[in-house]
């Protein structure tokens, strides 16, 4: 096998893990067709609007694309941590990230508070809308001065009567402009523990003293919605409690395991899309006579960049397996988010970097990739939080 040949394969290694079932692959194959024919077509208009049009969730969501972990009673159809990150793998290889995030969010880090925390008159009210892709759901943790650090959130919410009055704003929030339901984090005692002074509620889109104060304005992910909210004596039933109160914070801290399995696999996604591409080019692309492609300092580094995402892709898989087999897998989740959010940004910047002039210009996809992935190593757990994670359990 070539040096070519053996960095393209690494497109395809998934299909000989051991890790995937007949089943899972169905759902790869389900998902790339989908990338390729509804994504790539019309992601480019996405990215100028700054959304990704409701008809096309809805599409995801016909598909199935939205039940992956969820009960069939809802349209669910019931698999593992290992589906997902099928899902968040495809969905990074389409180049639209953006796209990628925006779906990802709604299954896997937004909808499982309703799910997981939600009363069953909750989850038989909204989870099929979820599933189906007819509502769309926004988590509301991240502030202006609390990101990371949940315990230091500083949204309040406060019981009068049957209801409890929200006060506060969020910062950041993926699919805040235009989600129909928020998973909202606020403080509902101030005299205890940080740790059991959270508790998380349910907002719905039109809620008198909700308004999304502002579209975000990204340096990546253009096409996914990105907001700031602001609640000011934004009043809602007691019954939108999700779980018990004073609870919130160890939910949330529960769902990011889920939540940075999904990015490292979107990144690792992400990283082996650049390389394919940059391969194509290298291999046509001449300089000084010959393809870029022959230059043994081209060809090496590729290579290098191909083993370390082979690396990444089995870590990522192997977190997975721990997590749907039921094993603690904090150390390595944090691993996947600390190594995939930083090798995601080594491959963009080198990739970029055989594309020349090109790269640099925003007409290449390359050039929207790399500003897709700097955000990897940031959002859902910065790289030296989640060291950190690594350094308590070595």
């Amino acid at each position: 096998m070539t040096a070519a040949e053996m960095i393209k394969a690494g497109s395809e290694a998934s299909r000989r893990s051991p890790y995937f079932t007949e089943e899972h692959e169905a759902l790869r194959d389900q998902v790339r067709r989908f990338v390729e024919t509804e994504i790539k077509p019309h992601g480019l208009a996405w990215e100028e609007a700054g959304f990704v049009p409701r008809e096309v969730l809805k599409r995801m969501g016909a598909l199935g694309f939205f039940g992956i972990r969820y009960p069939g009673e809802y349209g669910g159809s019931e698999m593992d941590t290992l589906a997902t990150v099928v899902l968040a793998e495809e969905l990074g290889r389409s180049t639209f990230s953006g796209v990628a995030i925006t779906a990802l969010v709604h299954t896997d880090m937004a909808s499982v508070h309703i799910f997981n925390g939600g009363s069953q008159a909750q989850r038989d009210r909204f989870m099929p809308d979820i599933i189906a892709g007819e509502k769309i759901v926004a988590v509301a943790v991240t502030e202006p001065d609390a990101g990371s650090d949940v315990k230091g959130i500083r949204t309040t919410a406060r019981r009068e009567g049957d209801h409890y009055v929200l006060n506060g704003a969020k910062m950041f929030i993926t699919n805040g402009v235009h989600a129909d339901l928020y998973c909202v984090a606020a403080k509902t005692d101030l005299s205890a523990k940080p740790s059991q002074s959270v508790s998380i509620f349910l907002v719905e889109k039109g809620t008198p003293g909700f308004r999304v104060s502002r579209a975000l304005d990204k340096h990546g992910w253009r096409s996914s919605d990105t907001a700031e909210l602001v609640f000011e004596d934004c009043r809602i039933p007691a019954e939108n409690l999700l779980g018990q109160e004073g609870r919130g914070f160890y939910a949330i801290m529960s769902n990011f395991q889920n939540e940075r399995t999904v990015i490292g696999a979107m990144a690792i996604g992400e990283a082996q899309a650049a390389i394919d591409l940059t391969l194509d080019y290298v291999k046509t692309r001449k300089a000084f006579g010959a393809p870029l492609w022959d230059k043994q300092a081209i060809r090496q580094k590729l290579a290098t960049l191909a083993g370390k995402v082979e690396a990444g892709r089995q870590l990522v898989y192997h977190a997975a397996w721990l997590d749907a087999q039921g094993f603690e897998a904090t150390r390595e989740v944090s691993m996947v988010k600390a190594y995939c959010g930083e090798l995601v940004n080594e491959v963009m910047y080198a990739c970029l970097q055989f594309h020349g002039g090109m790269g640099f210009m925003r007409e290449s996809t390359i050039e929207r990739m790399t500003r897709d992935a700097r955000v990897q190593s940031i959002g859902g757990g910065a790289t030296e939080v989640m060291l950190e994670e690594v350094a308590k359990r070595l």
